[in-house]
């Protein structure tokens, strides 16, 4: 299970230092998941499509089965309930992806952020910090949403 974790994002990786332990690969997948559980739960109703969605987006994107993409989810809101804020996962996301990596996250998010059709207060609030803790600019967040939306 540990390798299919460790190769959940391991697209471009090629490229990083070579002496990154697994642990760190496993934890920055961790990251980049608690963030998609985040944005769906932040407005208290993690509905069950937008459970079906990040169960999608991790088997479709990121080639996990249904049982390795439950087991990280699961992780990810453990992980959720003992932070004290996204800090530590948005710091593992910035030190190992490039920006149009983290563009892609962000698109991701967005994509669960419209599973309902709309997008709420915290919902718009969640947003706007995400973008700032991924070092991403203001363009970028917009561009990312208009992708999203105009894919619909």
């Amino acid at each position: 299970m540990l390798d299919i974790l460790k190769s959940f994002f391991s697209k471009g990786t090629e490229d990083r230092s070579k002496t990154t332990d697994q642990k760190t690969d496993h934890d920055i997948c961790v990251a980049t998941c608690a963030l998609f559980v985040e944005i769906a739960r932040i407005d208290e109703k993690f509905t069950q499509e937008e459970m079906e969605t990040i169960i999608s987006i991790l088997k479709e994107k990121y080639s996990l089965s249904q049982e390795h993409a439950d087991a990280l989810i699961a992780e990810a809101e453990k992980e959720l309930e003992e932070s004290v804020d996204l800090w530590q996962f948005a710091r593992l996301i910035n030190e190992n992806y490039s920006n149009e990596e983290k563009i892609e996250i962000i698109e991701t998010l967005w994509r669960i952020v419209y599973v309902d059709g709309k997008m709420d207060q915290y919902e718009h609030y969640l947003m706007n910090m995400l973008k700032k803790l991924p070092r991403l600019s203001h363009d970028q967040l917009i561009d990312a949403k208009l992708k999203v939306l105009n894919s619909r």
